[in-house]
């Protein structure tokens, strides 16, 4: 078949609590959509299983185990994601704590102001993935009162496995985009790469750099989506588990992978590590670019041949 002939097709949807697209080239509007009805299937069947905010959700069952103190036996999937969780938690020397979404109790970041300090502190006494027993596939909270959350690791997740269905569908060339955690699948039809905006978090509607790839992943960490601004001081949503309180250092992270799910994780881990995020990403060997909070840019991105 000859890429060349394809046409574009684009779909947009809400998911997971952000806009999101799919762009794919095929021969006709059908193929396209059948094809794209089937990822966006999948994607929320994901965010039925793993929201926080249905009371139905696996997640919501898992955790009503956790406030108990029990034990739970998870499924393949549900134990994939655990097993990451724990990676990325090793990796991050115990910054990216999947049991660290209780902190959300204190930080109300539509009230726009700080939380009661002896509340955060008493909250942490119930975050560490260390506390848990996860002897797969047996889950197990020795200590009653925790909370797990997926919120860093699904969507991202989600965009991956939308890809390999549509790759797996007959697509060779197009865009995963859910809530700007982007996965391509080939480069566009004609062989040209595929353009992916970077946005500046403190500049709404404009871009740092716009990056050109034919392959891979970019998925974005920042204190821009959900803060609150207190005397000055711009406290976001991305909360250190050990100290309870927002990083200080990064405003946001940009990180190219091969998979989402990896540099989203990734994209985290260096805003949760603030001065050293930047060394560590280099150590990784990832390509990243990073802004911080007086406004430089830096990492191995920044200068490389493939921004525009």
């Amino acid at each position: 078949m000859n890429s060349r002939h394809l046409k574009s097709f684009r779909f947009a949807f809400k998911a997971m609590g952000s806009p999101c697209e799919i762009q794919l080239f095929a021969e006709s509007g059908a193929e396209a959509r059948r094809i794209s009805d089937a990822a966006v299937t999948d994607v929320r069947r994901l965010e039925s299983r793993y929201s926080r905010y249905r009371s139905d959700s696996l997640l919501s069952g898992i955790n009503r185990v956790a406030a108990e103190g029990g034990r739970i036996t998870v499924d393949a999937e549900t134990a994939g994601l655990l097993n990451y969780a724990a990676t990325c938690h090793e990796q991050s020397a115990g910054l990216f704590d999947i049991t660290s979404g209780i902190l959300r109790r204190a930080w109300r970041f539509d009230r726009g102001e700080l939380p009661d300090v002896v509340r955060v502190q008493d909250l942490l006494e119930r975050i560490g993935w260390h506390k848990l027993r996860w002897e797969p596939p047996v889950l197990e909270f020795p200590v009653p009162g925790m909370e797990l959350d997926f919120g860093g690791i699904v969507k991202e997740y989600a965009v991956d496995r939308a890809a390999a269905l549509c790759r797996n569908a007959g697509i060779r060339h197009g865009v995963i985009n859910l809530g700007g955690d982007v996965r391509l699948i080939g480069s566009r039809a004609d062989g040209s790469p595929w353009r992916v905006a970077i946005s500046h978090p403190r500049e709404k509607g404009s871009m740092i750099k716009t990056l050109s790839l034919r392959e891979g992943a970019v998925a974005s960490s920042g204190d821009y989506e959900r803060c609150i601004l207190v005397d000055g001081i711009r406290y976001g949503h991305v909360l250190n588990p050990k100290t309870g309180w927002p990083v200080r250092r990064l405003a946001a992270v940009s990180v190219v992978g091969d998979l989402c799910v990896v540099a989203g994780s990734a994209s985290t881990i260096a805003m949760l590590k603030e001065e050293d995020g930047p060394a560590w990403l280099e150590a990784m060997g990832l390509p990243h670019l990073w802004i911080d909070v007086d406004g430089n840019v830096g990492g191995s991105l920044a200068e490389s041949g493939a921004w525009t």
